[in-house]
This record gives C-alpha cells, sequence and structure tokens, in this order.
C-alpha cells in the first residue's frame, strides 16, 4: 500500500461505511468516542511496561501486531473523523507545528518537559 495518501484512505473508508450503510452511525461525537477508545486501548499495550520495555515493545513479533493493530483503528477512525469534518490533517497538523515552534522556542525549552504557557 505504499504512496496510499491520507485522502486515498479517507475515500477507501468512505466506500467501507456507505456499503455497510453506516453513515448513519458515524457521526462527530460517535467517531470521536471511538477514537478515545481505541487510544485507550493502544494506551494499554503500553501501561505497565517500563520506558526501556515501551521502547522495545515491536521487538516482540506478538506485541508488535497488536500495535499496528491499534495503530491501524486509531488512524481509521482519525481519518474517518477528519473527512467528515472537512479538515485536512495533514494541513492541521502543519499548522499545529508551527504553532508548537512558537510556544516551545529552541533555546528556552531544549531537553526540557515544561508546559509553555498560552500563546497571546
Amino acid at each position: 500500500m505504499a504512496g496510499v495518501t491520507l485522502d486515498d484512505l479517507a475515500a477507501q473508508l468512505r466506500e467501507f461505511v456507505s456499503a455497510r450503510e453506516w453513515d448513519q452511525f458515524h457521526t462527530p461525537k460517535n467517531l470521536a468516542m471511538a477514537l478515545a477508545g481505541e487510544v485507550g486501548e493502544l494506551v494499554a499495550e503500553l501501561q505497565w511496561l517500563t520506558p526501556e520495555e515501551a521502547g522495545r515493545v515491536m521487538d516482540d513479533p506478538e506485541a508488535a501486531t497488536r500495535m499496528r493493530s491499534e495503530l491501524g483503528d486509531v488512524t481509521i477512525y482519525l481519518v474517518r473523523l477528519a473527512d467528515l469534518l472537512g479538515v485536512d490533517l495533514i494541513e492541521a497538523a502543519r499548522v499545529k507545528l508551527a504553532e508548537s515552534g512558537r510556544r516551545y522556542d529552541v533555546e528556552t525549552y531544549r531537553g526540557s518537559a515544561r508546559k509553555a504557557p498560552p500563546l497571546s
């Protein structure tokens, strides 16, 4: 599936949902709730691991399979929600990254996990 764009994936999801007549269930609220649930399942895969174990999670074939599955679920719900709301995820991420660059300047925040004050 190399070269598949988010737009391609969104179109495939639209077709998948339409064929099953699930559009009625894919409201922004329901998709956001499903996304949160899937993120919870992703978090559960890492919950009790040490930072070192979490860094090596993909070395375990069974854990790697579960991680790929949960990341796939998160991606599907995120792309579907963004498509339904008309949000370009790549552009939204670029804007957010630029905003974060302004909030977290390199000199002040290098090596620091502290929170930046809100942008004015």
